[in-house]
């Protein structure tokens, strides 16, 4: 699921955007690295300057592992990916710090387009794995939940949490409308992927097991989608024990506060990687992304494999990206 909100432009809310010409690109990017295993809108992998790549490498290697077919949905990303892939044509959010995130129409589409494509992928699988790359997305999820009333506290791709600069974002954004409606709320302060999700998970639980793979972003398309209506028995998300375990953020309270589901934590031993990049991550860098702690789950689930021999096949991808470059 590739979407964008302007609201990562914002200088210093994520590590995505560093550099505010390239950011556009990385949904795109990810999805592509996917499918061909390198990048066609850019030169490069998604990677900082100093080897920590995008956890998009984690979901290739889980997904081909297991023989995991995927495909890829554009909604609201500011740059099309350059593959096949489903176009919804849904706007892109914008920069809630400054003004609402989009027209209440572009809700009413993304909820409905996300029900149709829902329903039709969940009727060709026993379980639908939805993944996202949006980003700046935990702050117009921290967004969305506070509106809603649930104590949020989200976790970062940086190790220092730039919660002053969310908060204060999200401020912002509250201070514009006081509504607890939700789709004046994702109006106001969502960004796409948050109702597209959450309308397909109200068709999509009717018919398959659902695994939301990500942490607080997912737990933003629950609590829009309490009102939309969803089989709770038949729904689960899946991250990353970085995410669980991140001090400075309370994904169990607040998946608790909104559902009975369950919640499914995977360790992906990177620190145990041959490589600084990858052990970044468990040092606080990145920590989720791109469906990758749902991803490695659901290989687990499926083929039985090992979190060593996982472990052994991300870090030969890594191998190969970092030598073909």
């Amino acid at each position: 699921m590739l979407s964008y909100t302007e609201t990562c432009e914002i200088p210093g809310i994520t590590v995505a955007g560093a550099n505010t010409d390239f950011i556009k690109f990385t949904p795109p990017a990810d999805a592509e690295f996917l499918h061909y295993g390198y990048c066609k809108s850019i030169d490069i992998i998604p990677m900082t300057p100093d080897g920590k790549p995008t956890p998009a490498l984690l979901t290739k290697a889980s997904l081909e592992s297991a023989s995991i077919p995927q495909v890829i949905i554009n909604a609201g990303s500011k740059i099309s990916p350059k593959l096949p892939y489903f176009q919804t044509g849904i706007t892109h959010g914008k920069n809630i710090a400054i003004e609402p995130a989009f027209e209440q129409s572009n809700v009413v589409q993304a909820i409905d387009y996300g029900r149709i494509l829902g329903r039709t992928l969940a009727s060709s699988t026993d379980c639908l794995i939805i993944g996202e790359s949006v980003p700046g997305g935990t702050t117009t999820a921290l967004a969305v939940l506070k509106s809603l009333g649930v104590d949020a506290h989200v976790s970062s791709s940086m190790p220092e949490n730039p919660q002053s600069l969310k908060n204060e974002v999200v401020a912002k954004a509250l201070a514009r409308s006081d509504s607890k409606e939700p789709y004046d709320v994702i109006a106001n302060a969502g960004d796409p992927m948050i109702p597209f999700v959450a309308g397909m998970l109200s068709t999509a639980s009717k018919i398959t097991n659902v695994i939301l793979a990500g942490g607080t972003q997912m737990a933003a398309v629950l609590a829009i989608g309490k009102s939309l209506g969803y089989d709770q028995n038949k729904v689960a998300l899946g991250t990353t024990s970085y995410v669980i375990d991140d001090k400075n953020a309370n994904l169990l309270d607040i998946i608790k506060s909104i559902s009975d589901i369950p919640v499914l934590s995977i360790d992906p031993k990177l620190n145990d990687s041959k490589f600084d990049g990858l052990r970044a991550y468990s040092k606080g860098f990145v920590k989720e992304g791109a469906g990758a702690g749902g991803s490695m789950i659901s290989s687990i689930l499926k083929t039985g494999i090992s979190s060593k021999k996982l472990l052994e096949l991300v870090d030969k991808e890594y191998t190969r990206i970092t030598t073909s470059q």
